[in-house]
Formats: structure tokens, C-alpha cells, sequence
């Protein structure tokens, strides 16, 4: 059955409202279906697809493109093109299938219909893409800046092409210290800014709460404090360097973002990839879940104060950790994908291994799961702590532990697979409770998964190549990457320019869904609960800190 049944459907309730659309070539940004709207229909084509129960996977801009899509907009064909425009696009999911909806604004005048009214989930994202790109998104519940450097003038938008890399301010930026925060006011009410330097080595982040006792009332996060400029140095780049770039965009991710930024290109390409290093890709992605996912256990369990299993998951965590080293050059196995291919091959002794390591980690971890599963004082902490309703991971799009906790199951691998995943039975553990509590059996749930998968990978893991040339990119080729991480869905945007480098890179990471989660899920909490509650999330700053 096509994971695209619904579609006509969708474009059955697009006509009734009277939205112009017209289907892209189906190829180009396989697997997604593409969709090109009107302008002036941009907000109302997300209206009908919120009604419809679509979920939004990510939007971004592209100032490099613009020019065709405003010509297709505006004719439904292919000429001469403006040179002033700024393509936009929103991909969206239903029952494992995909569309696209683009359409492009002229640049003396960027303005669309917001889409965040009908997907709340997506403010962040507009916000982000008005910074960098100056397109404006009219009824917008919050038109604060959210990505906007203090290096930057107001008129400066980084991604427009006339804008250099390096910038064009010399003086130095003060800190960022007039955020324009929302007050709580009433009898009783105090703020708590937390950050953005904490006490651990982490990214910087900060946190305003307005409580009550010890209630928490309101929290606002407020990221981006350094800014990396992802999107705007991946122009230029070969595919071998948009890989290394895609490495790090989120270093605890760097398999699954690397894997994603690479399927795109190769999609964008037309290249294949060799069996062989499709197996090893997921191998090295089952991994970097697991690893994570036992840092996650062990910290949440450290934040109630149960350092047993902090200290347990941690020192397995290492193991597991030395033998990605050993195998394929590198802890977190950064840099270890490149384009149509892997760049470490296991020996042949390396499977044994392996499969080894996999048995003495279910001889471990196992009952360590049943003490926390069971346990009377952690269940005191985790139970009912940090509650997310199905209703609030459905409007804000949450993927991996945090939608899966609260009832909503989908996983890329399963829903719509990818090499080699298509050949395998995926297992995707549900909970319902969306508590603490649920987000760490979900977590434990898939370790074990990853492990029944993984002997499954080397146990059918084909000869031949590792590696295999990337194909020329035709010029303007795009391409689309769609890979389960740990933390759940990422999504990547490539385009290919004339000479065969990039010119538009956009990574979306699972945490600019799961931040904003964060938010709801620890109202009425206490605020000493808040460690346990964003340990049991762990957004990622530097996946949105772009």
C-alpha cells in the first residue's frame, strides 16, 4: 500500500477551499510528494492540513532558489526566472508519507501567511527563518527575534546571498541581555532566571520561570546563545565537506545527522549506495542510540538522587563507547559516514566482537532496567512528574522518547523505511502516560530493540563495497534526507548549485519540537522537578542553535 493513499484526499480538500496547487516532478524530493501554492495560500493550505491531522515535519527558506519557484508560481511553468526571490518551503506527514509545499515571495516584499496558528510547533521554525532570510510571516503569535545575532543589524539577514560569511560588523557585540521576557504579575508570583551558564559542561541555555511556592507557573527557554552559522557556511561546500559540516551540527547526534545530510545528497544525485555500507550505517545509528539513551537513564536517575543506576548506565555507557573507538575511529563515530558509503569497514573478527558486546549488555542492563522500572523511591520522582498529553505532542509535532511516551509511536525506520531498515522488523515501543516515568521505559525499551536489530545486521551483513562514487549533481538538483535519530525524526534540505557545491543546507533537528514540549510539560510541577523534566526530554542546543 502506498504510504501516499491520503493524498488525493488532501488535494480534494485544497480544492474545495479554493487553493491553487499543482504537483512538482514526483523524483525530486523523493520521497516527499511536492506541492506549489500560491502565496497568498500558504497559510490557508496549512489550515486544511491541520484539520486533516497531517503532522509538520519542518519549514525553511531558500534566497538561492527563489527566483524559479516565483516564475512556477506565477505562470505553473518553467521561464525566464526573476532573479529577486526567496523560495519557502514546509514539509508535512501522514501515515508514513510526505509532501512538500513550496512557494516564493518576491524579495522587496517577503511577506507569507503564518502557518504557526494551525501547528504550534512550528513558531520557533518561522521565527528562525525570518531572522536569517527576512521573509515575514503575517499573524505570527510572537514576532520576537529568536536566531537574530546582536552582530547583525536589524535590515541584515545572514542567508540572503549579497550577505558575506564572515559579516560585516567589526565592533564588539554586547551580551544578549534584553530579551523581552513576558512578566507573570500577581501577589506571591517571583521569577527564577536560570542560565544560560550552568554549573556542568554544557551549551548555554536560559531559563525564566515565574512560580509560585514552589509551582511552576510559566517557564520560557531562551537559546541561540552561539550561534554557529551551519546554514550559511555550508555554501560552498563539496559533498565530502557538507557531510563533515553535518558531523557536527549536534555531536551526540553526529551518525544520524551525517546519515540524513548524505541521503540527500545522494537523492539529490541519483547515487547508490553500496549494501554493505547501508548495513554499517545503521549498525553505527543503533549504536549512537544506545549510548545516548543509557546517558539519558543514568542522568535521569542521578537528578532524584539514585546514583546507583547513574553510576551503572554510565560505566556501560563507556564500554560501549571504547568499542566504537576501537571499531570505527571515533567515540560518538564522527565522521565515520560519507557520501555513498562509510569510511570505516569492520574486520572480520569485528562481528564476533560485537555480537559478544550485545549479550553481555542485555546480561547487564537488563535487570538494571527492572530495579528502575520497579524501584519505590524513583517511582516517588518519576511517576506522574512532567506529564505530556497526546493532544500537546500532536500540536507541537514530537518525535522520538517524547512522542513516543505520550502515545504517538512513529518512527522513520518502521513508517517509512529506508535501506535497511525496509528489510527489517522494526519494533517501536508505545507508552501512554507521557510521564518521566514513560520517557525512561521508552528509552530502556529501545535499547533492547536496538540490540535484537543490530544482531539481526551482522548477522545478514552482505560483502562487497563500503563505498561507491557520488554521481555529479545536476545544477539546482535538490534532495531531501529523512532518518530516525535518537531523539527522533531529523529532517535535511540540500540544493546543488551550478558548480556541483551547495548552496542551501538546512538540518532539522527533533528538538525544535521537543524545547517547546519542555515548556508545557513542567507546568504545575515543582520547580526541583525541573532537572528530572528536562533530563527526560534532552533537547539538543546545538541541533537548534544553528
Amino acid at each position: 500500500m502506498s504510504r501516499l493513499d491520503w493524498l488525493p484526499d488532501f488535494l480534494a480538500r485544497l480544492a474545495a477551499e479554493h487553493l491553487l496547487a499543482h504537483s512538482g516532478d514526483e523524483a525530486v524530493l523523493a520521497p516527499a510528494q511536492r506541492l506549489v501554492l500560491d502565496p497568498e495560500d500558504w497559510g490557508n493550505a496549512a489550515k486544511v492540513a491541520a484539520r486533516m491531522g497531517l503532522r509538520h515535519v519542518g519549514m525553511w527558506a531558500d534566497p538561492s532558489e527563489g527566483a524559479g519557484i516565483v516564475t512556477r508560481v506565477a505562470t505553473g511553468a518553467d521561464s525566464t526566472p526573476d532573479p529577486q526571490g526567496i523560495a519557502v518551503y514546509a514539509c508535512l506527514e501522514y501515515q508514513g508519507g510526505y509532501v512538500v509545499l513550496e512557494t516564493a515571495v518576491p524579495l522587496d516584499q517577503p511577506v507569507l501567511p503564518s502557518q504557526t496558528p494551525h501547528f504550534p510547533g512550528l513558531a520557533r521554525l518561522e521565527r528562525h527563518c525570518h531572522d536569517l532570510t527576512g521573509v515575514t510571516f503575517q499573524g505570527h503569535p510572537d514576532p520576537r527575534r529568536w536566531t537574530r545575532h546582536q552582530a547583525w543589524e536589524e535590515g541584515e539577514f545572514p542567508l540572503r546571498t549579497d550577505f558575506p560569511t564572515a559579516g560585516r560588523s567589526v565592533r564588539h557585540v554586547g551580551a544578549d541581555a534584553d530579551y523581552p521576557f513576558p512578566k507573570v504579575q500577581g501577589s506571591g508570583v517571583y521569577e527564577i532566571p536560570v542560565g544560560p551558564v550552568h554549573a556542568g559542561i554544557i551549551e548555554p541555555g536560559h531559563f525564566r520561570f515565574q512560580a509560585m511556592g514552589e509551582d511552576v507557573l510559566r517557564l520560557e527557554e531562551r537559546l541561540g546563545y552561539v550561534h554557529k552559522g551551519i546554514e550559511k557556511i555550508a555554501v560552498g561546500r563539496d559533498p565530502a565537506a557538507l557531510a563533515r559540516l553535518a558531523a557536527r551540527v549536534c555531536g551526540d547526534s553526529t551518525v544520524a545527522h551525517t546519515w540524513a545530510a548524505c541521503q540527500a545528497m545522494e537523492r539529490a544525485t541519483g547515487g547508490a549506495v553500496p549494501p554493505r555500507a547501508d548495513w554499517l550505517r545503521a549498525l553505527m545509528a543503533e549504536r549512537e542510540r544506545v549510548a545516548n539513551h543509557l546517558g539519558d537513564i543514568g542522568a535521569i536517575c542521578n537528578d532524584v538522587g539514585f546514583g546507583f543506576a547513574h553510576m551503572q548506565c554510565a560505566r556501560l555507557r563507556e564500554l560501549w563507547q571504547r568499542r566504537s573507538r576501537a571499531l570505527f575511529g571515533h567515540r560518538l563515530m564522527m565522521d565515520a559516514i560519507r557520501p555513498s558509503g562509510v569510511a570505516w569497514d569492520l574486520t572480520a573478527e569485528a562481528p564476533a566482537l560485537l555480537l559478544a558486546d550485545h549479550t553481555a549488555l542485555r546480561r547487564a542492563a537488563i535487570p538494571l532496567f527492572d530495579v528502575i522500572d520497579d524501584h519505590p523511591s524513583l517511582n516517588d520522582r518519576l511517576i506522574s512528574t512532567g506529564r505530556l498529553s497526546t493532544a500537546q505532542v500532536r500540536a507541537l509535532g514530537c518525535t522520538g522518547p517524547v512522542g513516543k511516551a505520550s502515545g504517538l509511536p512513529f518512527d522513520v525506520r518502521r513508517d517509512c523505511p529506508y535501506p535497511p531498515y525496509d528489510r527489517l522488523e522494526v519494533v517501536v515501543p508505545q507508552e501512554r502516560e507521557g510521564d518521566v516515568a514513560a520517557r525512561v521505559r521508552v528509552r530502556m525499551s529501545e535499547i533492547q530493540e536496538s540490540l535484537v536489530m543490530m544482531d539481526r545486521l551482522l548477522m545478514t551483513l552482505p560483502a562487497g563495497e563500503t563505498t561507491a562514487p557520488l554521481p555529479p549533481a545536476p545544477p539546482g538538483a535538490v534532495g531531501l534526507g529523512l532518518v530516525d535519530g535518537w531523539r527522533g525524526e531529523i529532517m535535511t534540505f540540500v540544493r546543488f548549485g551550478a558548480d556541483g557545491r551547495i548552496t542551501r543546507f538546512f538540518p532539522r533537528d527533533p528538538s525544535w519540537f521537543t524545547w517547546p514540549a519542555l515548556e508545557q510539560l513542567i507546568l504545575g510541577n515543582i520547580v526541583p522537578d525541573f532537572p528530572v523534566c528536562n533530563k527526560s526530554v534532552n533537547g539538543s542546543y546545538s541541533g537548534e542553535d544553528l
